[in-house]
């Protein structure tokens, strides 16, 4: 999965959101890293959208325009932990082999 995804997705995580919300969700979550530019974003939810991992749960018109509101599937959901468990298992193999190193280095 690409970051750019987990990010999307993880925005999605505690509540809908609607394209700007997601944007700004995804930067927080990131610590800035992720920088979602609005074309990039909505080929992402519609690949997202295809795929079954979000669906659209309230469509509005603001200011002329469609103002979409998505939300993570069951199956968005469990792609997302599924993913965060392997980031966090990749990371436990650095963290332990680091405390491991420390533990055995001479005084």
């Amino acid at each position: 999965m690409r970051e750019t995804t987990y990010f999307i997705l993880a925005a999605l995580q505690d509540e809908p959101r609607h394209g700007y919300a997601i944007i700004q969700q995804a930067s927080a979550l990131s610590g800035g890293r992720i920088r979602l530019a609005t074309g990039t974003l909505y080929t992402a939810l519609d690949r997202l959208t295809g795929s079954g991992h979000i669906r659209v749960v309230e469509e509005q018109i603001v200011n002329g325009r469609a103002r979409r509101s998505y939300e993570l599937t069951r199956a968005g959901r469990s792609a997302l932990e599924q993913h965060a468990e392997q980031l966090a298992a990749a990371a436990r193999i650095v963290t332990e082999r680091r405390v491991i190193r420390m533990a055995v280095r001479p005084a």
